[in-house]
């Protein structure tokens, strides 16, 4: 496999793996926080997953990134299409926005909406302040996603 090659997957990798790992304790952070809630008031559940769900996205923004990424070096189109070590290089640097934004703000989303089972909990007329609390979060993954999207497409390969 030619280094460029590697250095592509490697991006689209990271790009997966660390906004998935994000995700993954940002959701169990919440989980943790609901559960509480929920044994005591069953009926709070739709509004606690809905929190729960928020943090989970930038899981979902590092697979769009490595899709784009690996899309840009064929290889979904069955034959990959050979890239120089420097293009491999542009492609992980691109993958770098989300996968560590991803990594970050899904923690910290987690911890932001854990706090909004708080609100939930003492006030459920006021769990849409919770979300966009959390949802303010949010907006740094998105900004990072974006940056990642406009530098592979500004990739000639």
């Amino acid at each position: 496999m030619e280094l460029g090659i590697a250095l592509a997957i490697l991006g689209a990798a990271l790009a997966v793996v660390l906004s998935g790992i994000g995700s993954a304790i940002g959701v169990g952070i919440v989980g943790r926080s609901a559960a509480g809630l929920i044994s005591e008031e069953p009926e709070k559940f739709g509004k606690a997953l809905l929190l729960q769900v928020l943090p989970g996205t930038q899981g979902i923004y590092g697979f769009l990134a490595a899709v784009l990424a690996l899309q840009k070096i064929g290889i979904f189109g069955g034959e990959e299409v050979l890239i120089g070590n420097q293009i491999g290089w542009q492609i992980l640097l691109a993958c770098l926005p989300i996968a560590f934004a991803g990594l970050v703000s899904g923690v910290l989303q987690g911890q932001v909406s854990a706090a909004g089972i708080s609100i939930l909990a003492r006030k459920p007329e006021e769990v849409g302040k919770a979300i966009i609390f959390s949802a303010m979060v949010e907006t740094y993954a998105v900004i990072s996603l974006l940056t990642t999207i406009l530098i592979l497409n500004g990739l000639s390969v």
